[in-house]
């Protein structure tokens, strides 16, 4: 006891001789980890693992069995659509649910009741550098919602000014940025979200929501990338695999079909979307050396994925909205300073973000959580069981409603005439229909049931 004592007397000591010699006073950083947030817009899942690599960094820091790295191979957008997507990622609900159904629906978010917020009331120093929702600021006067420290929102009016020639909404004010190279819309932003990093108090922990225009349509790399994929043969259907629609619903079934100039148009946009994806890894790159750069890496989680995927031609289909593949799926990965790198094979959806951000942070979700806590994979240990995850869209005039439930196994989808399909994991261009082939009734049975399920879950 009496070393103790002595002990605690020393340290008293110290702490008042730097007191009265005016030094300033040691102030402990806050234990709870950083998040970065990286959301690129449209990718799609085969721009991973792809060779020659659209993102070199980051697929390496994917190989690397000695990495910190989780890669989930079965997540989804649950609406695959920008603004719907987006919205579920801020409040960890569904479109059902944020009434943000469509890309003109923006307004209807309730930004007070957000991620920001959230951990912004738990203390956390907040910045949104990039895409907000789609149409920010809806015509009205620059405006900076709830929650966040540093905003640096790129204003989207249309396609046109995706990459050039565009404004900004800079802490409130309006700034312009031209057609000159040092324009390109994805170094103005990973500069910005640079800059976020290197400047964070370091007594706080951060939460950083970078998220490029890239690669979304109009294809534009960036001059020092132009041309970098030309010659690349991507992935890519033969054309009668592109305009098989046998076992489709009606909508699509009357497309007209693709021609091979439509296929080569297409292979083109993979090509340049893969160019795109090269300023993205650079910055992200440069972002996580600046957190080394601090000594938070083994302290910060890492996020990133797409917010939706985009369907190049196959079922005759171009875009989003649509319950197949290329437009449901999303690259998605973590990285976590607390476990090795793995691959966890658990359908996981973009519901489950927020709800699992906030409980890293020790922060109060100001929502019930639709999604599941991705913690214990976080942590090294085994997802809770989950049968499948949520799909749906609320139809327009590109596509009709439709719901969806993606397993393991399978993607089951109820279209809104009562069109039904099911197509097995190994079916890579889901040709084969098998709802109502006899040996596949139980399945089909099943998925069903847990699409009723989960349906009823969604509405609320």
């Amino acid at each position: 006891m009496t070393k103790v004592i002595a002990a605690l007397v020393a340290i008293c000591s110290v702490v008042a001789a730097a007191v009265f010699s005016g030094s300033p006073p040691v102030v402990a950083r806050d234990p709870r980890p950083n998040v970065l947030l990286v959301l690129t817009d449209d990718q799609t899942l085969d721009t991973i693992a792809s060779g020659p690599p659209a993102m070199p960094w980051l697929q390496s820091q994917l190989a690397d069995p000695l990495g910190h790295w989780l890669w989930f191979p079965r997540a989804v957008a649950s609406t695959p659509l920008c603004c719907p997507s987006r919205s579920t990622i801020l409040t960890g609900r569904y479109d059902t649910q944020t009434g943000v159904r469509t890309n003109d629906d923006g307004p209807n978010l309730d930004d007070t009741n957000t991620l920001p917020v959230w951990l912004h009331d738990a203390g956390y120093t907040t910045g949104l550098v990039g895409k907000y929702l789609n149409v920010y600021p809806w015509g009205r006067e620059p405006f900076i919602p709830p929650g966040w420290d540093r905003w640096f929102a790129k204003e989207n009016a249309d396609e046109s000014t995706a990459y050039y020639d565009y404004d900004v909404v800079d802490e409130g004010i309006v700034r312009h940025h031209g057609d000159a190279p040092s324009d390109y819309a994805t170094d103005v932003l990973g500069a910005q979200a640079l800059r976020f990093v290197q400047g964070a108090p370091a007594e706080r922990p951060w939460f950083l929501y970078f998220t490029p225009n890239a690669p979304h349509l109009p294809w534009v790399p960036a001059p020092a990338h132009t041309g970098a994929f030309d010659g690349l043969e991507p992935p890519f259907p033969d054309l009668a695999t592109m305009n098989d629609v046998r076992g489709k619903p009606g909508y699509v079934r009357d497309l007209p079909a693709k021609t091979e100039a439509d296929r080569q148009a297409y292979i083109q946009d993979d090509r340049n979307e893969r160019a795109m994806l090269l300023s993205v890894d650079a910055w992200f790159h440069q972002i996580v050396d600046a957190i080394a750069a601090r000594g938070e890496l083994d302290n910060t989680v890492i996020v990133f994925m797409g917010d939706n995927g985009y369907t190049l031609g196959l079922h005759r289909l171009d875009g989003k909205r649509y319950p197949y593949t290329p437009s449901v799926r999303v690259p998605f990965a973590i990285r976590t300073p607390w476990t090795q790198a793995s691959t966890v094979a658990d359908p996981v959806s973009n519901v489950d973000v927020a709800g699992t951000i906030a409980a890293l942070a020790g922060a109060t979700p100001g929502l019930e959580q639709m999604g599941v806590d991705l913690g214990p994979a976080i942590r090294g240990d085994p997802l809770p069981s989950r049968p499948g995850v949520f799909l749906d869209w609320g139809g327009d005039a590109y596509a009709p409603a439709w719901q969806g439930v993606l397993t393991r196994g399978a993607t089951y989808i109820r279209n809104a005439d009562g069109f039904r399909e099911l197509y097995r994991a190994g079916d890579t261009w889901q040709v084969h229909n098998i709802a109502d082939v006899a040996r596949a009734r139980d399945s089909a049975r099943r998925h069903r049931a847990l699409l009723a399920s989960l349906s009823a879950e969604a509405q609320g």
